[in-house]
């Protein structure tokens, strides 16, 4: 039997199985947690690469691995499945999770308890999420990662963390509710939540049930819109975001990918070109509301005034461009849009981790190094003149000053992130937005003879796609200058190695996007390919049968 398909459970169980054992060591062996942490995020990243490769390079192209961890049959038990879309998820979940917690390891991890448990649990609910196949678990995943999350919003204390947790946790508390409304709807008219067997039913449902199937659909994705962030159901992110911990805002950069992941697979599952009278329900709505929230969200970028708060409104800019390309249902579009994705969610990650080093000799609450031995050497903050060089009336070189290392550091990680963000050549998020404009200025694909019309939402999302772009520009050299050129008698930041590998290895990921650029379009050509032909999907998962039980002598 082929080890495969029991590999796909394994991302769910190893964190659940980690986390367990966390509680079970207490408070009194941190740093052997770490270890542990550290050890179990790594090994699901690399069974998550794993998995990414055996669909991409599979028995046959386009390969889907089916799951049955009830051994019952779909549509009637649990199905986890892994395909292009969320194979890509499981390896961005990862490389975002380990360079998240090794950041944590420096500091972090000591500002409360149960860090390390809540850490492996967030991980479990987004790697369900992302590989279950009906709603019901969908539902069990999402409040699996929500309830950890409430524990890691809150971690480290502070009244701003209080506050805006808390109101984070009512957000999705009210969002949830609507998640249960709208899946029971959709279960009363079809009679089934396994997404497959939905995407086949929904066709067949009666004109007399299909405004009932259509409220469930809209009250669904409003839940999911609002933990994608559109306006304006976003009111919660940007505090919520600028208040977590440095780590704990890094790995929630891919909180809001699992509300876009959901509603592109709901979408071009149940609402496909094969859905009859439903086919295409709520795809305009997703353009406008994308277009309106990247427009309040460039305009909130301009009013920023801490890294941390910049940050969070380019999640909401990131998530304005997913939700419209998304509306378009266009592969090309698609491709570019997962493209985009994969790029701006390592580029902000690397800037909410970069935010906290850059502001923490002016932080109020700042977490006490309880060791030293990880420190770096303290930075070299100048040097005594050579022979011949002219001084100042304060006795200070004119020329030769030394920069800290740990300035150059910052700043020139600075000056990466915000490159990456802005989408200025040659790096990956230029590439990312290159692509979706090409795909939207060609409708039908280069050297079409026939391509319709481009299209005025199209006209708009390439407006403000430069707009944004140029909203971001502007912000970070103000922001850049205030926090690097301004003179200020303060000493450079003293940083730790588990804080700057991360940062360096997110960054180092984005450049290698930039050269291998044409390959992950290549894959995500594919992904948006698969994902407008539903019925390799469907397929997969309705002729998955369980293992037959040994005959008894």
């Amino acid at each position: 039997m082929s080890l495969m398909p029991h590999l796909i459970i394994v991302p769910i169980l190893l964190p659940l199985l980690t986390a367990s054992l966390m509680l079970l060591l207490g408070e009194k062996h941190r740093p052997l947690k770490a270890k542990i942490n550290l050890a179990s995020t790594l090994a699901g990243l690399a069974i998550s690469i794993w998995l990414l490769h055996w669909v991409q390079g599979g028995e046959q192209a386009g390969s889907i691995g089916v799951y049955l961890p009830g051994n019952w049959p779909a549509p009637f038990g649990i199905v986890l499945v892994v395909d292009h879309l969320s194979a890509l998820m499981l390896v961005l979940t990862g490389l975002v999770g380990s360079c998240a917690l090794m950041f944590a390891n420096a500091r972090w991890d000591r500002a409360g308890a149960s860090f390390h448990a809540l850490f492996q649990i967030q991980l479990m609910g987004l790697y369900g999420a992302f590989l279950t196949a009906d709603l019901f678990n969908l539902f069990v995943f999402f409040e699996v990662l929500l309830a950890a999350s409430y524990g890691l919003m809150l971690h480290g204390s502070g009244r701003a963390r209080v506050s805006a947790g808390l109101h984070y946790i009512a957000i999705n508390l009210v969002a949830s509710s609507l998640f249960l409304i709208g899946a029971a709807l959709i279960y009363g008219v079809t009679g089934t939540l396994n997404l497959a067997d939905l995407a086949v039913k929904i066709a067949l449902v009666p004109d007399a049930d299909r405004g009932l199937l259509h409220a469930g659909a809209a009250i669904l994705a409003v839940a999911f819109l609002a933990k994608a962030g559109m306006w304006p159901l976003n009111f919660w992110l940007v505090p919520a975001y600028s208040t977590a911990s440095a780590p704990v805002a890094a790995l929630f950069a891919i909180m809001t990918k699992v509300g876009i992941y959901t509603l592109l697979r709901l979408w071009t599952l149940l609402f496909s070109a094969q859905a009859g009278e439903s086919a295409g329900f709520g795809g305009q709505w997703l353009i406008w509301g994308g277009l309106l929230t990247l427009a309040c969200a460039a305009i909130a970028v301009l009013a920023a005034q801490r890294l941390e708060r910049l940050a969070s409104q380019s999640i909401l800019v990131s998530a304005g461009i997913l939700l419209a390309s998304i509306g378009f249902a266009r592969p090309g579009v698609t491709a570019g849009a997962l493209f985009y994705l994969i790029s701006s969610t390592l580029a902000l990650s690397a800037l909410f981790l970069l935010a906290e080093l850059i502001e923490r000799s002016r932080s109020v609450n700042e977490i006490a190094m309880e060791e030293d031995a990880d420190l770096l050497p303290r930075p070299l903050e100048s040097m005594h003149p050579p022979p011949g060089v002219n001084l100042d009336d304060q006795q200070q070189a004119l020329v030769g000053k030394v920069i800290p290392w740990t300035m150059a550091f910052l700043g020139l990680s600075f000056i990466a992130c915000a490159l990456l963000i802005i989408g200025m050549p040659p790096l990956s998020g230029f590439i990312a937005k290159l692509s979706l404009i090409a795909a939207l200025f060609n409708p039908g694909g280069l050297g079409a003879t026939d391509a319709p019309a481009i299209s005025v939402a199209a006209w708009v999302l390439v407006a403000l796609l430069i707009l944004s772009g140029l909203a971001s520009l502007l912000t970070m050299v103000r922001l850049g200058v205030k926090r690097f050129w301004t003179p200020r008698e303060r000493a450079s930041p003293v940083l730790r190695r588990n804080e700057c590998i991360p940062i360096v290895l997110l960054l180092g990921l984005c450049v290698a996007l930039t050269f291998k650029g044409q390959a992950l379009l290549d894959y995500t050509g594919t992904t948006a390919t698969l994902l407008a032909e539903p019925g390799h999907y469907i397929d997969a998962v309705m002729a998955a049968r369980p293992i037959s039980s040994p005959v008894q002598p």
